[in-house]
């Protein structure tokens, strides 16, 4: 079974430009070819935070959000969301509150493909070092010492490849290398991440790099394309 994952931080669909243009975002979505995505920044963050993406226009797509949303308007759990093929089955959808100072979150989701179930978490750590440890700790006690196939995925804001809290991904998780995502025009940190559990390998993994994708967000893309063995 194989599948391509990515994350997005859309940065409220508003680009280089100073543009918010819901509809750039979409053409990038489509050029990632992915089963699955991860969002940040997705919801506007007062008021009743209201998507920025319309939910008539995301319908025109390949994917529907999982249901992780406590407000009508919105489409996901403090800015994060997941997308998902419409013919994969969700089972199970909800947000994961962090500990954190700031309005941050993560999504979790269980799907079933091709009679396998599998797990995956999009999430929004926090620009502090200390509660960003904090953050991963509460995503993997959240993941439990289950056998479930998990993929996580986000806007880490680690700058350093294996420094910091990225440490804190030991035993069964496996952060891939997939370059500098931030900031979109010239990137130099890998703020954006794809760490799978040991269960799958990684036939690729890489930076989503497209003259559209470097105006449409401060962040690029990134995207792996990971398999379970039958």
């Amino acid at each position: 079974m194989q599948l391509t994952f990515a994350s997005y931080n859309i940065h409220k669909a508003v680009g280089l430009d100073g543009r918010r243009d819901p509809e750039r975002i979409i053409a990038v979505l489509r050029e990632l070819h992915a089963d699955v995505i991860a969002l940040q920044e997705v919801d506007r963050r007062f008021g009743e935070r209201e998507s920025v993406l319309p939910k008539a226009l995301l319908d025109e797509t390949p994917w529907r959000a999982a249901p992780v949303s406590r407000r009508s308007r919105s489409l996901g759990w403090h800015g994060n969301a997941l997308l998902v093929r419409k013919d994969i089955e969700i089972d199970h959808a909800e947000p994961v509150p962090l500990p954190t100072l700031e309005p941050r979150g993560a999504v979790s989701a269980v799907l079933a493909v091709e009679d396998r179930r599998i797990r995956v978490l999009g999430m929004h750590l926090d620009l502090s070092g200390l509660r960003r440890r904090e953050q991963i700790k509460a995503i993997l006690r959240h993941c439990g010492g289950d056998a479930c196939p998990t993929v996580l995925m986000g806007d880490f804001n680690q700058w350093g490849r294996g420094t910091g809290a990225v440490r804190e991904f030991t035993g069964r998780w496996r952060p891939l290398a997939t370059g500098n995502s931030f900031p979109s025009r010239r990137p130099i940190a890998p703020l954006d991440r794809i760490v799978p559990s040991d269960e799958w390998t990684c036939s690729h993994a890489t930076v989503h790099h497209s003259a559209l994708a470097v105006v449409a967000s401060d962040h690029l893309p990134v995207r792996a394309t990971l398999a379970l063995p039958a």
